[in-house]
């Protein structure tokens, strides 16, 4: 199951017709173990909607954890 936080990117494949992937930002969680559904802002209408992303979408945090140091 996808684990998302506020600020992470999920980019979509794209959809029939259309030649590019959408990509949006994570601006709300719904349940607060990050689990979908998700609230988006997308990058391509500037609109926001509420996701449960499919199968074949990509998460990416939206900053990396910085590697532990020992």
């Amino acid at each position: 199951m996808m684990q998302a936080h506020v600020g992470d990117w999920l980019t979509l494949p794209p959809a029939s017709g259309s030649p590019h992937p959408r990509r949006g930002q994570i601006v709300g969680l719904l349940h607060p173990d990050g689990t979908p559904p998700y609230r988006v802002h997308w990058l391509d209408d500037d609109r926001f909607s509420i996701l449960y992303p499919p199968p074949d979408a990509q998460l990416r945090a939206a900053h990396p954890e910085p590697p532990i140091q020992t």
